[in-house]
């Protein structure tokens, strides 16, 4: 497995990495869990990136990362523990790292990162924005002073706010999720430009869109549900006729699509089971994607080159629908559960 430079870090990290939702009890549990851990590191993989938002996954990562000898760059994050959750409350923040190195059975936690730290109306993490403030700036300070965290960094979901967050300077990685990927290019403006200039680390979550850029919808583009615009419909029209014209299974052409870009340090995989992290490494390593189909990929993305306002931030083929916004998408799974990890 290709290894990439995690920015300034300095951190050497697998260019595919683990996703943390499904290696929980929302998968397969703690067994299937040390089967996808040590087949990882047996395909070359490095690094794991977990949270307290996605149910036990640190519990679970913890028990199975205890008897691997090989090194792993762990990622977690800050955010929804404990309830009531309080993002300026310094204490709980603390209480919530101290409980992350507990779970995963650590002493140090490579990087420490703020979820969801660019959509204030569900996490204030910010007291100020010019300059950049808040309690958890402090903390994860003093955190790095200890030796408790190496290094910090954001993850979140949106362009402009996270963009913004990213020129502050204060973090060294930022993973960046529904934002850049086969279709969607927004990131791409600007986001990642942002972290390169300052040489941050890139993590690319989402590569496969939760499920919506591998499971055809073929019928439901007929039909046109409520919530899909015209531009999206003729956007999926023709990704699908590319991919009938190529012979190319939609999840190896969206993870080569991901890893063909330079300046992404590792694209986390949210893998189920072991046959999905071992298909997933297959593909990766077929290479990046021809020029040619680059270029196709980037006329089909140019048909729709931003997001409708209305449209759900995890495009809800196969699912019930009842209104704008991803709080809406499916079954009764929180948000930050969804925003950073893939489902194959």
């Amino acid at each position: 497995m290709e290894q990439r430079r995690l920015g300034r870090t300095e951190l050497s990290v697998s260019l595919l990495s683990v996703g943390g939702l499904y290696t929980s009890s929302l998968a397969g549990g703690e067994e299937e869990t040390a089967r996808i851990m040590r087949r990882a590191v047996d395909l070359g993989i490095n690094a794991i990136d977990t949270a307290p938002a996605y149910a036990d996954s640190e519990a679970t990562v913890g028990r199975a990362i205890a008897g691997l000898e090989a090194p792993l760059v762990v990622t977690t994050k800050l955010g929804g523990r404990p309830q009531p959750f309080d993002a300026r409350d310094a204490a709980g923040l603390r209480a919530s790292v101290e409980e992350s190195l507990r779970l995963l059975g650590r002493e140090t936690i490579d990087v420490l990162m703020v979820h969801e730290p660019d959509r204030p109306q569900q996490y204030p993490w910010w007291t100020s924005y010019d300059p950049l403030d808040g309690p958890v700036l402090q903390l994860i300070d003093e955190l790095k002073a200890a030796g408790t965290i190496r290094f910090a960094g954001l993850a979140g979901t949106t362009v402009t706010e996270l963009t913004a967050l990213v020129k502050s300077d204060r973090f060294d990685v930022v993973l960046t999720a529904f934002n850049y990927n086969a279709l969607f290019r927004e990131a791409r403006d600007t986001v990642i430009p942002a972290a390169v200039e300052r040489d941050m680390g890139v993590a690319l979550a989402s590569a496969l869109g939760q499920g919506f850029l591998t499971k055809r919808a073929d019928d439901e583009l007929a039909e046109k549900p409520v919530w899909l615009a015209e531009a999206r419909r003729r956007q999926f029209l023709a990704y699908y006729e590319l991919l009938d014209e190529l012979g190319i299974a939609p999840a190896e052409l969206c993870l080569r699509f991901a890893t063909s870009d330079p300046h992404v340090s590792t694209v986390p995989i949210g893998c189920k089971t072991v046959e999905h992290l071992e298909a997933a490494v297959a593909a990766v390593e077929k290479g990046p994607l021809p020029a040619d189909v680059r270029s196709r990929l980037d006329e089909i993305a140019a048909l729709l080159p931003r997001r409708p306002y209305e449209e759900p931030m995890i495009l809800p083929f196969d699912k019930k629908y009842f209104g704008p916004g991803p709080a809406n998408v499916g079954a009764a799974v929180p948000v930050g559960r969804l925003a950073l990890n893939e489902d194959h």
